[in-house]
């Protein structure tokens, strides 16, 4: 048994390892900032001098509102008068559509990723016993496809499809599925055994272990990357009408391009506002899911 002074000097040169380490990580970490820095060409002077335009440009989309007309309906000619809300959103009714079209090719995108990440996953974890060639087949092809980012998929794809939500979907699913099946084979791969074992035992197939023993403690994973990846699509998507892959994007390039500063603003509150009601949607359903265990 060790004394008291064997303790305290066990503790002391643990105590000093652990700060030899951490200033070693520091001091690691310091000179690849620094590096990096330099390759990038960052310059502290250059964002300081160079920030003040970002609230310039801030300042030029916000709506110019006059709190004495903001109410006030159309002239009697019909046009929305300067300074009131329905100036502001003249283009509103356009945007809601785009915003709707973008939600459900996110929505759409996500969950035909989600299905084929299921499948592609289980064919990929080293526990299921697919032939290696196979199994590295899929994995060198899903680091494929998360390494191309969706604006890539998207140019392509809207040079051989057109323009059109269709290749913003395409794109969306490419890239979701890559990104989706590293982390689903990865939590397979950490399934506690007993299960496993004791289905194995008693007989059980192949797809009776993924089903009683894999997916419950894979679904918490699935649901909570999933609902997570329908927000990542939507802000995507976003940007894809960017390069014509549809969705709001599109506007948002338009109105910036043609200098309707206010629509770009209101353009802007509505991604807020969806992404906004996303994060809670998901979280509502995500709770539901899985701690009442409704799948």
């Amino acid at each position: 048994m060790m004394s008291k002074q064997e303790v305290l000097q066990s503790y002391l040169v643990e105590q000093r390892q652990h700060k030899n380490r951490a200033l070693f990580w520091s001091i690691l970490i310091a000179i690849l900032y620094i590096g990096s820095a330099q390759l990038i060409d960052f310059d502290f002077k250059t964002l300081i001098d160079a920030a003040p335009h970002l609230f310039d440009y801030l300042s030029e989309i916000m709506p110019h509102l006059n709190w004495s007309k903001l109410f006030l309906p159309r002239n009697e000619l019909g046009h929305a008068i300067s300074g009131s809300l329905i100036y502001w959103g003249y283009r509103l009714p356009i945007q809601l559509k785009l915003i709707w079209e973008t939600l459900n090719m996110a929505f759409a995108a996500t969950l035909c990723s989600a299905m084929i990440s299921i499948c592609l996953s289980f064919l990929c974890t080293k526990k299921i016993g697919i032939w290696a060639p196979i199994r590295l087949s899929l994995h060198l092809l899903a680091i494929f496809l998360r390494t191309m980012p969706e604006l890539a998929w998207a140019i392509m794809l809207v040079m051989a499809f057109g323009v059109g939500p269709f290749p913003g979907f395409l794109a969306l699913v490419l890239h979701t599925t890559g990104c989706m099946v590293k982390l689903y084979y990865e939590a397979l791969d950490i399934t506690p055994q007993n299960a496993i074992i004791g289905l194995v035992s008693t007989g059980a197939n192949k797809l009776q272990l993924m089903r009683y023993a894999y997916w419950p403690s894979f679904k918490p994973t699935f649901t909570s990357y999933f609902f997570l990846r329908l927000e990542v699509n939507f802000r995507a998507s976003s940007i894809l009408g960017i390069v014509g892959a549809g969705g709001i994007g599109q506007e948002l390039m338009t109105n910036i391009k043609l200098d309707r500063y206010d629509q770009v603003s209101m353009t802007l509150l509505l991604i807020l506002v969806v992404v906004w009601l996303l994060d809670l949607i998901s979280a509502k359903l995500q709770a539901k899911i899985v701690q009442k265990g409704e799948i």
